[in-house]
C-alpha cells in the first residue's frame, strides 16, 4: 500500500555489476545494494561475473560498508546441472551474501530445501506481475519479487498494496521489447537462449525497413517522488555489461536524488542521457503511454556523448575505523579494530626489550594504517596506542597483525561458513506422473474460429484442445478447454475470471496457463490447469511443481532435445510456429495499422517472415517464420518415450490448413514447406 507521509521510507538503491571494479564503483556512488553473476546461471553470461574466490572478496567488501550483495543465479536451468546449483548456492551463502536473484521455478524448490537459509528473490525472468504471481511466489519461499518492466504506475500500486512480501522494479537501464522469461527469439533462431543468459539482442536488428523492436532505455528519474510514495522496496538499475564509470554515474544521481526525495532536473537528466543512451529515453510503461516513441537505435551522437561525457570514477569509498594498540612486557601485543558496528582483537608476540629503536606510537601507526584495497581507512586521530618505554615489535609483526584483524572484522559468522548442503537428489518424477496422470496429445487453436471449422476431426485426434478464453460461450463439453491470456494484470483479471467460470459451468474442463500466478485462478473457476510451455519447465523439479500445483498437463520448453524431454515426462510441441515474443506494446497497430490485424508480419535482413498475432487484449505475439512440425520423425518421439504424445499450435493457419497439417501427421508425410526440428543434441537453430 501507499506510504503515509509520516511513514515514508526511502527505498532500497541497488545497482549492477558486471565487474568487481563496477562493484566498488556502485559502492562508492552510494548503492545500498549490489547484483552480481557468478560465472555460472547468470543471465548476462557475457558480463565479466566473478568466479568463488571474488564473489566472497566481493561479499566481505560490500559489508565493510553496511552494502548488500545479491547473487544472480537466473538462468533456466537442467536435471544435470541441479546438484552444481545447489552447490553453488550454499557456496554462496556460505560466504555471507544476502540474497540469490533466481528464474527458475524448479531451481528455487531445490534450493529453499537444500540450502533453507539463504533468501530468494524471484528474477523478472519469472514474469511477476499480478497479486496473483506474487502469492505464488511467496508460496515457494521467495522473500521479493522483480516486478515486470512492462507495468504501469497503477498496476506496481496493486502489487504493493497486496503487501505479500518485497517488491523491486527497474528504474533505469535497456529494456527488453518481450516479457523477460518469456522471449525464444535468440534461442529458435539464433541458438542462444536469453533465457540461458545468452541472448544475441535479435530485438536490436531492421525488420521491414526499420527498428520496431528497438526500445529505448529506461528512464523514471523524474519519477522518483511518485516512487517513493508508492512503496516500493527496491530500485533497481540495469546494466551488468556496463562499465564501472557508467555505473558510478548514474548511481550516484540517482543516490541523490532519493536523498533529496526530488525528481531529477535537466542537468541530471542530461547526464544519465550522456552517460548511456538509445536516442533518449522513454518511460511510456510507467506512464501508460506505450506507443511509437518508445522505440530507439543507438546513434553515433550517443556513442560520442557517452565517450565525452562520463568522468572517471571518484575518489574510493572507505569506511573509518578506530584502532587501539597495547605493547606491554611479558605479554602478547594486542590490537583492536573497530568499524562501528563490530569490534575484534587479535594478538600478537610477546615484545622483547629493544636493542636499540623501540617501537613508539608514530611507528606503529605507520604499519597499521596501511589498509589500501581492503575498504577500510585509519586516520591518525582515530589510533590509541598504550605503549611500555624500551620494547621491539618488528614491523612483520605490526603487518600480520594488522592483516590479522581486517580479516577477522571481514569474516563471515562461522555458522554460515562451515555450511555443507546435502548431495542433491532429483525428485520421484516417475512415482508422481504415475499418481497424476495427464493428457497426451493437445492443441492449442489461437483463433477459436479456425478451429471450430475443423472441430470434428479434432475430436478424433486430440485429447484436449484449448481457445481463447473471449469464446467461452462456444464451449460445449471437457473436450474444449480454455487458453489463459499469459499476462494479466489485476485490473484485467475481473473479465478473465468471468469467463473461466462460465466457460466451466458450460462444461469446460482444462485451462492452459502460462505463468505460476494463472494455477490458482484456473483452479478457483473450476478448471485443471495444463502448464503451458511459458512455464519453462526444463527440469524434473519444475514439473514436480505444476503437478504438485495442480497441474494435469505439462507442455514442455522447446529449448530443449529430445532426450531432455523424456527425462522430464511431458508433452513436447511437435508442430506450431513457435511464439518467441509476447510484447506489451501493440507493433500492429503502430505498424500496420488496426485493418492489417491478424494479416501483418516483420521481415528480416534475409527476407524471413515472423507474424504478428493479436495477444489479450491488444498485446502482439511475434511468431516465428518457420513452425516445428514431427509428423515424418514419430520414430524419434517413440525412441525417447513419447511415441503419442505432442502439442500442437495453430496460430496463422486456416480451418483448411489446420485439417491438412493433421491429416499429414496421422499420415506420417514429410512436410512440404521449411520446418523447424526438435533435435536429440543440442545445436545452432537455422
Amino acid at each position: 500500500m501507499r506510504r503515509s507521509d509520516e511513514a515514508k521510507r526511502l527505498p532500497e538503491l541497488l545497482s549492477p555489476a558486471g565487474s568487481y571494479e563496477a562493484l566498488t564503483a556502485a559502492v562508492d556512488a552510494g548503492a545500498d545494494a549490489v547484483y552480481l553473476g557468478a560465472k555460472r546461471f547468470s543471465a548476462r553470461a557475457y558480463a565479466h561475473n566473478f568466479d568463488m574466490e571474488s564473489i566472497e572478496r566481493a561479499v566481505h567488501y560490500c559489508r565493510t560498508f553496511g552494502v548488500r550483495c545479491y547473487i544472480a543465479l537466473n538462468t533456466l536451468v537442467y536435471e544435470k546441472e541441479m546438484p552444481e546449483l545447489v552447490e553453488l548456492a550454499a557456496d554462496m551463502y556460505r560466504v555471507g551474501a544476502d540474497a540469490l536473484i533466481m528464474a527458475d521455478v524448479g531451481a528455487i524448490r531445490a534450493v529453499r530445501r537444500y540450502v533453507p537459509d539463504m533468501a530468494v528473490h524471484a528474477s523478472t525472468q519469472l514474469t511477476v506481475h499480478s497479486t496473483g504471481g506474487l502469492k505464488a511466489a511467496a508460496a515457494l519461499g521467495v522473500k521479493r519479487a522483480v516486478l515486470a518492466r512492462e507495468l504501469s504506475r497503477e498496476d506496481i500500486i496493486d502489487c504493493c498494496r497486496a503487501g505479500v512480501f518485497e517488491t523491486e522494479m527497474f528504474v533505469h537501464g535497456a529494456l527488453c521489447v518481450c516479457y523477460s522469461g518469456q522471449c525464444l527469439f535468440s534461442s529458435i533462431v539464433g541458438g542462444r537462449s536469453g533465457n540461458r543468459g545468452e541472448c544475441a539482442q535479435p530485438c536490436r536488428l531492421p525488420y521491414s525497413g526499420g527498428y520496431p523492436l528497438s526500445l529505448r532505455d529506461l528512464s523514471l528519474a523524474s519519477h522518483i517522488p511518485e516512487l517513493i510514495d508508492i512503496g516500493v522496496d527496491s530500485l533497481k538499475i540495469e546494466g551488468r555489461m556496463k562499465s564501472p564509470e557508467y555505473v558510478y554515474t548514474v548511481t550516484g544521481i540517482y543516490r541523490r536524488l532519493l536523498d533529496e526525495r526530488r525528481a531529477a532536473d535537466s542537468e541530471e537528466s542530461e547526464r544519465l542521457r550522456a552517460a548511456f543512451s538509445r536516442g533518449g529515453f522513454t518511460d511510456g510503461y510507467f506512464t501508460g503511454r506505450k506507443y511509437l516513441p518508445m522505440t530507439g537505435i543507438r546513434s553515433e551522437r550517443d556513442k560520442e556523448d557517452s565517450r565525452a561525457a562520463v568522468p572517471s570514477r571518484g575518489p574510493e569509498r572507505r569506511r573509518r575505523i578506530n584502532a587501539e594498540l597495547t605493547v606491554r612486557a611479558s605479554e602478547p601485543a594486542s590490537l583492536i579494530f573497530s568499524d562501528g558496528r563490530r569490534s575484534v582483537t587479535v594478538s600478537g608476540v610477546i615484545p622483547e626489550p629493544a636493542v636499540s629503536s623501540p617501537v613508539d606510537a608514530a611507528g606503529a601507526y605507520a604499519r597499521l594504517s596501511k589498509l589500501g584495497g581492503t575498504g577500510y581507512m585509519l586516520s591518525e586521530s582515530d589510533f590509541k596506542a598504550d605503549i611500555a618505554p624500551g620494547l621491539n615489535l618488528s614491523p612483520a609483526t605490526l603487518n600480520a597483525m594488522r592483516r590479522a584483524a581486517v580479516e577477522k572484522l571481514c569474516e563471515v559468522p562461522e555458522e554460515v561458513r562451515t555450511f555443507r548442503a546435502e548431495k542433491y537428489v532429483r525428485p520421484d518424477t516417475a512415482y508422481s506422473s504415475a499418481k497424476t496422470p495427464s493428457l497426451r496429445r493437445t492443441a492449442l487453436f489461437l483463433d477459436g474460429d479456425s478451429y471450430f471449422a475443423c472441430e470434428q476431426m479434432c475430436r478424433g485426434f486430440f485429447d484436449a484442445v484449448f481457445i481463447p478464453f473471449r469464446y467461452f460461450d462456444r464451449i460445449k463439453d471437457g473436450f474444449t478447454g480454455i487458453y489463459v491470456p499469459p499476462i494479466m494484470f489485476d485490473r484485467e483479471e475481473p473479465e478473465v475470471s468471468e469467463a473461466l467460470s462460465a466457460a466451466a459451468k458450460n462444461g469446460a474442463k482444462y485451462a492452459l496457463v502460462g505463468n505460476i500466478g494463472h494455477i490458482s485462478l484456473a483452479l478457483r473457476c473450476g478448471l485443471v490447469p495444463v502448464a503451458d510451455f511459458r512455464s519453462n519447465i526444463t527440469n524434473p523439479e519444475t514439473a514436480e511443481y505444476y503437478r504438485g500445483a495442480g497441474a494435469r498437463g505439462l507442455i514442455l520448453s522447446p529449448e530443449l532435445t529430445l532426450p531432455q524431454m523424456r527425462d522430464i515426462g511431458g508433452i513436447p510441441i511437435v508442430y506450431g510456429r513457435l511464439p518467441l515474443m509476447l510484447t506489451e506494446r501493440c507493433f500492429i497497430k503502430e505498424n500496420f495499422g488496426c485493418a492489417e490485424c491478424g494479416k501483418s508480419s516483420l521481415t528480416d535482413r534475409i527476407g524471413k517472415r515472423f507474424p504478428l498475432f493479436r495477444e489479450y487484449p491488444h498485446r502482439n505475439l511475434v511468431l516465428n517464420s518457420v513452425p516445428v512440425y514431427m509428423g515424418d520423425r514419430k520414430d524419434e518421439l517413440a525412441a525417447y518415450g513419447m511415441p503419442d504424445r505432442g502439442h500442437f499450435i495453430f496460430s496463422v493457419e486456416s480451418a483448411k490448413e489446420c485439417s491438412k497439417i493433421i491429416d499429414m501427421f496421422i499420415r506420417g508425410a514429410k512436410p512440404d514447406l521449411e520446418v523447424r526440428r526438435i533435435q536429440s543434441k543440442k545445436q545452432k537453430a537455422n
